[in-house]
């Protein structure tokens, strides 16, 4: 099902959702050829853009075809928000999404983040100042409040729609909560009740059947898919292909997974080089593995793997 957001025209509406350490370009590559119809970015930081950080550049890197990809800006600041939304908009991203779900404390304790959810009247000022600032389409990342005292997702997600927004994302999950428990995917319902703009629902979506599920149970324009696709890039044509044709496809075998992690690592070395990008490339092989037999051997011998060698050996050896 395809999804409009502002001018932009997605493919389908199954969206990688935007995971710092995670969504790094050689991994949005693999999941744009899985058929994810947006990619978001790992979350740069307003202020580090401002004092022109060298790692901030390598983040904000973005190759023709992943495009449509969303960029994520995170700050509390409307002003330096604003004004480095202006400096960068000639980036080749195709929409900019203002972080307001991150609940780790190094941010949520410097007012930005997640914290932004419990103070209404500043978001209000962030979502004006960087919607006018920019043409490109503006949306917002929330979840469902700050904690179960502070509820409010709706009021913020009509905030956000007030003051320019062309969608907005809801994580099903307080704050508080951080990723434990389970998604509250009502809140999405009502949020989705209450905007005229695309809501897109996030939250425990880690097959095809709970991707239709939670379509049906909300009503929400648009599916974002987080830690269920880490080591599993193929979820996204597992949903695409579901909602439309209402058939399972199999899961990748071995071969299929070995060969995902051997592209995966390639492409770690030709962006990041081999010192760091083998050892970036260690948590994704843990993730790949999941769930095989046999695989915590493999998983415990991962994180000495330091060359394209060392891993190709390893993976031989392993047999599921």
């Amino acid at each position: 099902m395809k999804l409009q957001i502002g001018d932009v025209i997605l493919k389908n509406n199954v969206i990688l959702a935007p995971m710092a350490g995670v969504t790094d370009l050689p991994f949005r590559l693999l999941c744009k050829e899985q058929g994810a119809g947006l990619l978001c970015m790992e979350m740069v930081s307003a202020k580090a853009i401002y004092y022109n950080n060298k790692n901030t550049e390598t983040l904000m890197q973005i190759e023709p075809e992943e495009r449509p990809v969303s960029l994520q800006l995170f700050g509390s600041d409307p002003v330096i928000m604003s004004e480095m939304a202006k400096r960068i908009e000639d980036r080749p991203f195709d929409i900019l999404d203002i972080n307001m779900g991150c609940p780790v404390p190094k941010v949520v304790n410097n007012g930005e983040g997640s914290a932004l959810m419990k103070n209404p009247g500043l978001v209000r000022k962030i979502v004006t100042s960087v919607s006018k600032a920019i043409k490109k389409p503006l949306t917002v990342k929330i979840r469902k409040g700050f904690d179960e005292n502070n509820i409010n997702a709706v009021e913020i997600a009509k905030i956000i729609e007030d003051s320019g927004a062309a969608a907005v994302a809801v994580h099903g999950r307080t704050r508080q909560q951080y990723y434990s428990g389970k998604a509250d995917w009502d809140i999405i319902r009502q949020v989705k009740e209450a905007v005229s703009i695309p809501v897109i629902g996030n939250g425990d979506v880690d097959s095809p059947q709970k991707a239709k599920q939670l379509l049906e149970e909300t009503g929400c324009d648009g599916i974002m898919v987080g830690r269920a696709a880490e080591g599993n890039p193929w979820i996204f044509r597992e949903i695409s292909h579901y909602l439309d044709t209402g058939e399972l496809l199999p899961h990748p075998a071995l071969e299929e997974v070995k060969e995902m992690i051997l592209r995966h690592a390639r492409l770690q070395l030709e962006y990041k080089g081999e010192y760091t990008g083998m050892r970036e490339m260690r948590k994704h092989v843990a993730w790949y593995t999941a769930g095989f037999p046999h695989s915590a051997r493999l998983r415990g011998a991962v994180n000495e793997i330091e060359s394209m060698e060392q891993l190709m050996v390893l993976l031989d050896g392993w047999n599921g």
